[in-house]
């Protein structure tokens, strides 16, 4: 895996509207750059990336739960995605995000029974994507259910692939729409 750069941001909430959190959200992302073996070429087997989303998902985790500074059993919501340059294919960022991300994922954010939502999408560079995150133990619970752009201004050059990893350390900042909370979960079967 060649990587060209890791861009890590962390957004905080400290007003929503009219009123004041009471205790501020936080979510990270984090991104790699990296450079795609296949750009330019139709190759059918594509091992090649998803080993490449097996050692991104615990790297890229880990230094999201750094950044928010908590303990890995601390983070509430995961989600990723990937931003595949156009001489990638669409395939290539779901071989990275899919197959083997998973697992390592979950263990650098202490678990996680739910599936982990993600995006993908073709495009230039300073191209954005809204990367879905809800809450990693239970889908249902509506309190979580977010996303945060990832962009960066010079990638993916054609020849890149973006990926990325959000992390919370919260829901959303005033939640009141109802539904499952996290009080209320199973944590069995990853949705409710």
């Amino acid at each position: 895996m060649e990587i060209r750069k890791i861009v890590t941001v962390v957004e905080e909430t400290h007003k929503d509207g009219e009123k004041v959190v009471a205790n501020p959200t936080r979510k990270a992302s984090v991104a790699a750059v990296i450079k795609n073996p296949f750009a330019g070429e139709y190759v059918e087997d594509l091992t090649e990336l998803s080993e490449i989303g097996e050692q991104l998902g615990q790297m890229l985790a880990e230094k999201a739960v750094k950044a928010l500074g908590i303990a890995k059993e601390e983070a509430n919501s995961y989600g990723k995605g990937a931003i595949v340059g156009e001489k990638g294919e669409l395939e290539h960022a779901a071989a990275i995000l899919h197959p083997r991300m998973g697992k390592p994922f979950r263990e650098a954010v202490g678990g996680g029974k739910a599936i982990i939502p993600s995006a993908k999408k073709l495009g230039g560079v300073g191209t954005g994507l809204d990367v879905p995150v809800h809450y990693k133990d239970a889908a249902f619970v509506r309190t979580h259910y977010d996303a945060m752009e990832v962009r960066i201004p010079d990638a993916p050059r054609a020849d890149e692939i973006v990926v990325a990893v959000i992390v919370t350390a919260s829901g959303r900042p005033h939640p009141r729409i109802g539904g499952l909370q996290v009080s209320e979960i199973k944590g069995e079967d990853g949705l409710r």
